[in-house]
């Protein structure tokens, strides 16, 4: 007999599940008539900015704001099958004297979550949860959660290193993902039909190299190339302007995104159909992000983790050409990453890129 396990899940509120800086920001551009208007993506990171974006602020501290926050479109839908997969909680830091109108707000927009489920405070760390779901960078950062999980947002936009998700969609295919990890993983295979091959590791792990080889060995790979910001990009990856970039993410042409370093990263659905209309297997480095929202939208998805002595990894990131706070970054993210290999199908050893191509193709039956 199987023992029955149901995960336990704690929802942040704000720009989670109601919205918080677009209503405020909807309310500064009525009440100043902003030319041009307030955009969401001026708020680029949480607090005061000493911009104009600081207008928002003065809406946090007026009852009525919290009485009339919408709920973000399809987040009654997302609570509904959530609490069909998992024990939901809310967690939710809103001021003492609003507490009272959060309740109700909450009660009234989610009934499926239980009143005694709803936790006020901004200890997020005290809450003993298997996954939290939160847009704030701090939050994600301290908490105890086995799972933190980053709702994407443009003030959060730098976080690295940790589970991010861009939508409901992708949390919820994240969270079947998590729940198959404490079952018996089905063994999954590329085989005949093409499938899709996502190489999951930090920085210093040697995915890339892995990736070089696995592109040698086979002619059934097709390499994956991903959109970026950055002007001075290798031809590794198509250059676009921040605009086109922004008009992709927004029209769904780019699927999985994430921001480093203020340079924007993406890849297009259209180009993953394209290969395996070929017939071809598509292969990709990603982050653990990225090869969730492509779970997300394909079948036959394979994530292989690949692991490496952790003096390895920091010997690879510290003999990089890059800025130094990029490599202190690169480092912290580390231990968070590695925790990935969890919830991956499966792990390769990198000792040297052939070896791990080689047992990734005896393994998938390339």
């Amino acid at each position: 007999m199987n023992r029955k396990f149901r995960l336990s899940v704690a929802l942040d509120i704000d720009d989670v599940l109601l919205e918080c800086v677009p209503h405020a920001i909807r309310l500064a551009n009525e009440k100043y008539k902003f030319d041009p208007p307030l955009t969401i993506y001026e708020v680029d990171r949480w607090g005061k900015l000493g911009t104009r974006a600081d207008v928002i602020f003065e809406f946090f501290n007026d009852p009525e704001f919290f009485r009339n926050q919408p709920a973000i479109k399809g987040a009654r839908e997302f609570v509904k099958k959530l609490s069909t997969m998992t024990e939901v909680f809310v967690s939710t830091a809103v001021w003492p004297q609003y507490m009272s109108i959060r309740h109700q707000r909450i009660v009234e927009e989610f009934p499926e979550i239980p009143a005694d489920h709803i936790l006020m405070g901004s200890r997020k760390d005290k809450i003993d949860v298997d996954i939290l779901f939160d847009d704030g960078m701090h939050n994600i950062f301290k908490s105890n959660a086995t799972y933190p999980i980053l709702m994407r947002r443009p003030w959060n936009k730098e976080a690295t290193g940790i589970l991010a998700v861009n939508n409901y969609d992708e949390f919820l295919k994240l969270v079947e993902v998590i729940a198959g990890s404490y079952t018996v993983r089905r063994q999954t295979h590329c085989g005949s039909e093409p499938g899709i091959l996502v190489l999951v590791g930090p920085s210093g792990s040697g995915k890339n190299a892995v990736a070089e080889e696995l592109m040698g060995m086979s002619d059934r790979f097709e390499k994956l190339v991903s959109y970026t910001t950055d002007q001075e990009a290798d031809g590794k990856y198509h250059y676009v302007d921040l605009e086109l970039f922004r008009t992709m993410q927004e029209n769904g042409e780019i699927f999985e995104s994430t921001t480093y370093a203020n340079r924007c990263y993406g890849s297009r659905k259209a180009d993953v159909e394209d290969i395996l209309a070929r017939g071809k297997h598509v292969l990709t480095v990603m982050d653990i992000c990225g090869a969730m929202a492509l779970k997300t939208h394909f079948d036959n998805v394979i994530t292989v983790y690949v692991k490496r002595d952790k003096k390895d990894l920091l010997t690879a990131v510290l003999e990089e050409k890059m800025p130094t706070q990029e490599k202190v970054n690169r480092i912290l993210a580390i231990d968070g990453e590695t925790r990935n290999a969890q919830i991956c199908d499966y792990v390769v050893q990198f000792e040297n890129g052939r070896q791990a191509a080689e047992e990734i193709c005896l393994t998938l039956d390339i």
